[in-house]
């Protein structure tokens, strides 16, 4: 029989009896309410639930319960996909193709079962599966001799305030490598700086990158983001103002040096994230871009351009490299 689980006809589950088997088709979709209703009505000894669907986010009730952290007894988890089809059409690996040169953002989710990331008219959708195409999102290894420099796009203290957000980053040679991320919310400075000591960004090793608005001094404590980290010892650079459409700028720098940028697909995840997800706002009737919506994205991807702004290339041996005016001394 085929039974609907919506959140209001699925109480009608707990009257079935007699069945040990069920299948649950585009279980995605599977509410959690609906799941916890399921499971006792069908665990008879002996029974068996099955669940079928393409992944779409990982909090969906089916993904948390088979595939995040620890799964029930007993539970038997296959991922099959189109590769694994030995009768795979020649129409499906076309279609395959003119996905991935079309919506490229989409690709991974329709075809390699991931989930749902990259928004549909992301800035960075193209850069980012090419990046995932081409192995540069794994594992990076730091540089010893090199300095790592720490990006933030600042945020205030308080439940209400935007996010403080840090990526991690070296200039090997070309090659930017995207080490970690970091990001908090309404946390003081004490804790953002006990996160770089505990991942070993320590005075010794790395440089602070600040924006324009980190030399500024709050009203009250009188103290800057500059002030406050050059007190504990790190040296610290801040980027001039970029003027009228700066994010535009830091779009535009990240997605011309996006093919040199390695990125540690663990530490980084959580930027990741945001960057697949920052896109511009539109016009709710005229169909117009508006900038970049500021949403919970965007602080991950303003930190993320001011990397972009801010890379050097390397000199020509023989040349010297121009220290800007705002570095610091290390202790």
């Amino acid at each position: 029989m085929f039974q609907g689980m919506q959140d209001h006809t699925a109480e009608s589950i707990k009257s079935l009896e007699g069945f040990n088997r069920a299948w649950v088709e585009e279980a995605q979709t599977l509410s959690d309410h609906s799941l916890k209703l399921l499971r006792p009505t069908i665990r008879g000894e002996g029974s068996e639930l099955w669940f079928s669907w393409n992944p779409r986010r990982k909090n969906d009730p089916v993904d948390v319960l088979l595939r995040q952290g620890d799964i029930p007894t007993s539970a038997i988890v296959v991922k099959a996909n189109w590769e694994d089809n030995p009768w795979f059409p020649a129409v499906l690996e076309q279609e395959r193709k003119d996905c991935l040169r079309i919506e490229p953002e989409q690709y991974e989710h329709i075809w390699n079962g991931d989930y749902v990331g990259i928004l549909k008219g992301a800035y960075y959708a193209k850069q980012l599966t090419m990046a995932q195409h081409e192995g540069r999102i794994s594992h990076v290894s730091q540089d010893p001799l090199s300095t790592i420099r720490i990006f933030c796009d600042i945020g205030g203290t308080g439940s209400k305030a935007d996010a403080f957000t840090m990526w991690a980053a070296q200039f090997v040679g070309r090659e930017i490598r995207v080490l970690d991320y970091y990001e908090a919310q309404g946390q003081e400075l004490g804790d953002h700086v006990g996160w770089l000591d505990k991942r070993g960004y320590t005075i010794d090793r790395a440089r602070i990158v600040l924006p324009h608005d980190g030399a500024t001094y709050d009203k009250v404590h009188r103290v800057s983001y500059e002030s406050s980290f050059r007190s504990i010892g790190y040296s610290v650079e801040v980027i001039p103002n970029q003027g009228t459409g700066a994010a535009a700028k830091r779009i535009e720098e990240a997605r011309r040096l996006f093919p040199m940028m390695w990125f540690d697909k663990t530490r980084c995840a959580g930027g990741l994230e945001a960057l697949r997800w920052y896109h511009e706002k539109q016009h709710p009737v005229m169909d117009i871009g508006l900038g970049p919506e500021h949403d919970w994205s965007s602080h991950a991807a303003d930190s993320f351009g001011m990397m972009a702004v801010a890379y050097q290339p390397p000199m020509p041996h023989g040349h010297k490299t121009k220290v800007h005016s705002s570095m610091g001394n290390r202790r």
